[in-house]
């Protein structure tokens, strides 16, 4: 196997080297014309126009405190905002408190044959559970995480009664609305 003389590899190797070298010369040499003007209040940090926007992302956990039960005024106005005005005919609305470990049992006046809509909320660091029931059947058996309200439509026969169970392993806020769809 032919060998190339060492001044022959060096001098191969010098000219790649100038070939890039020159290149890189070039493109320095044209992108330095290369000028952007800003506008004079581009860096003026009290113009509403240079201010960053809020940054908003759905990953960042929400305020601890934001579910902690609240009393007074704070639950009257926490209520309102998780049951709002109903487009049906409201039958029943309810409230309160409960402490950890505790169950609390309501009962509504009797309801009228049709099909209704039970809107469930609450307002506590853990989970709740809300059991309602006609009698003894059943009709809504879940534990709810805090934060958001859910609405279980059911049909209920002429004279109904029902219980509505509440519970939870942490102090907790709840609300409930039965209405008439």
């Amino acid at each position: 196997m032919p060998t190339v003389p060492a001044t022959r590899a060096l001098r191969q190797r010098t000219a790649a080297a100038a070939v890039v070298l020159s290149i890189a010369l070039l493109l320095g040499t044209v992108l330095t014309g290369c000028e952007y003007d800003y506008s004079d209040d581009h860096w003026d940090d009290d113009t509403p126009s240079a201010s960053a926007p809020p940054f908003t992302d759905a990953a960042l956990p929400q305020d601890p405190h934001l579910n902690e039960p609240v009393s007074g005024k704070e639950l009257d106005d926490w209520v309102d905002d998780v049951l709002p005005d109903a487009a049906g005919q409201v039958f029943h609305t309810g409230y309160g408190s409960v402490d950890a470990g505790v169950t609390r049992n309501e009962t509504t006046t009797q309801l009228p044959s049709g099909t209704y809509a039970l809107t469930l909320a609450c307002r506590s660091t853990g989970r709740v559970s809300f059991t309602v029931r006609n009698g003894e059947e059943p009709l809504v058996d879940l534990s709810l995480r805090c934060g958001t309200s859910r609405v279980n439509v059911v049909h209920l026969p002429a004279d109904a009664v029902l219980t509505i169970q509440v519970a939870g392993r942490a102090a907790a806020n709840f609300a409930y609305r039965v209405t008439r769809i």
